[in-house]
């Protein structure tokens, strides 16, 4: 009976869904390795090994994290990472990419289709697990308690509870890392903040990445903008702001 009784108490526990990681890496050298870290780490983890079959598994099974090797055979990386961000079910899964080539292009272009870390080969195992715990935690935080969740200023919207950014009443079809850019400069309208401190923000304190990367963000953002787009100001030598609403504006 006690046996029965410690069994049934361990069930909840035992029937918690891991968090799910899906590597997208044509290198099984890395892969085996990476895997066998994050299943020790306790993650479900999911591998393919051409764009194609990943780009599948990631539509089908829905991971919690892609980790997205740049150089890849059937379809690339980068083509991925824009499908992914197309689709309705896909759109929000964090995306880091990997890959072997550190050219400021090659980083800009990644963040540009919408990745929210990029980490170049060779990387430190331990740095790149942190780096996915980091990425899950942003994830996890936007379905915590909905007090304070909505912001609105000068017609923009953020509810962080339903990661939903609406102009008036049209939905803004944003990257994770959009978002988050967005709903630090909505949620203090008036002030500059420096391009350091809008990385820390919306990608992460410890990712290391050009300061150009925040240009390509806000370029991004302010596209999906339209003619909101000038809502999110340029401050000469400092950074950028979103324009404060002035008493007596309509």
């Amino acid at each position: 009976m006690t046996t029965l009784l410690a069994l049934t108490a361990a069930a909840p526990t035992t029937l918690m869904a891991k968090p799910k990681i899906l590597i997208i890496e044509d290198e099984r050298a890395l892969v085996e390795p990476l895997a066998y870290s994050l299943s020790r780490e306790g993650f479900e983890v999911l591998t393919a090994h051409d764009g194609g079959d990943g780009l599948r598994q990631a539509q089908v099974r829905l991971p919690d994290l892609i980790v997205l090797d740049l150089m890849l055979p059937v379809r690339g990386g980068l083509d991925v990472c824009k499908e992914l961000r197309a689709g309705a079910q896909t759109r929000d899964i964090p995306i880091i990419m990997v890959t072997a080539k550190a050219e400021e292009s090659d980083e800009l272009v990644g963040f540009a289709v919408g990745a929210d870390d990029y980490v170049t080969k060779p990387y430190r195992q331990k740095v790149l697990i942190e780096r996915i715990k980091k990425e899950l935690r942003r994830s996890a935080a936007r379905d915590e308690s909905p007090s304070e969740a909505v912001t609105e200023c000068q017609g923009v919207t953020i509810d962080r509870h339903r990661h939903r950014a609406l102009i008036g009443d049209e939905e803004l079809i944003l990257t994770p890392t959009e978002f988050r850019l967005l709903e630090s400069l909505l949620r203090q309208s008036g002030r500059a903040f420096t391009r350091h401190e809008l990385m820390d923000a919306a990608i992460g304190e410890d990712a290391i990445v050009l300061e150009r990367t925040i240009d390509v963000h806000v370029k991004s953002l302010r596209k999906k903008m339209g003619d909101s787009a000038d809502l999110i100001e340029t401050v000469r030598g400092v950074g950028y702001r979103f324009r404060e609403e002035r008493a007596g504006s309509s």
